[in-house]
């Protein structure tokens, strides 16, 4: 019988082809997404220090309570709004996009799209 490799491990092994790609720096840090079936999480990271410089989720309190559900399109959408005004805010402007290995469609464009509308540049 043919054993298939699961979906999160084809993930991770994207995720860190892509890694090996870029990585963000201080100039320009890396927004890195990750979604699971009930949440979604962001993240602004500088690689060259290893610091996380701005989170978001829809775990948090106060994103929580402006959505409705925490695990559709809406919900990532308004994630990445929240993430980019926290960027702005904090003066960052440019940010490489990382989507973790997930495929660019649904929640994880809807986050990208959102952010960029918001003045996130990528």
């Amino acid at each position: 019988m043919v054993s298939k490799e699961s979906r999160a491990k084809i993930r991770e092994k994207k995720h860190y082809r892509m890694r090996n790609r870029f990585a963000g720096t201080t100039e320009r840090p890396r927004l890195a997404v990750f979604r699971s079936n009930n949440h979604m999480y962001a993240q602004i990271i500088d690689d060259s220090v290893g610091h996380t410089l701005v989170s978001a989720s829809t775990l948090q309190k106060e994103v929580k309570a402006e959505l409705e559900k925490t695990n559709d399109v809406a919900a990532a959408a308004y994630l990445g709004k929240v993430i980019a005004e926290r960027a702005l805010e904090k003066g960052i402007k440019e940010v490489v996009f990382d989507r973790g290995g997930f495929i660019y469609q649904g929640k994880v464009k809807a986050l990208a799209e959102a952010a960029r509308e918001a003045g996130l540049e990528f």
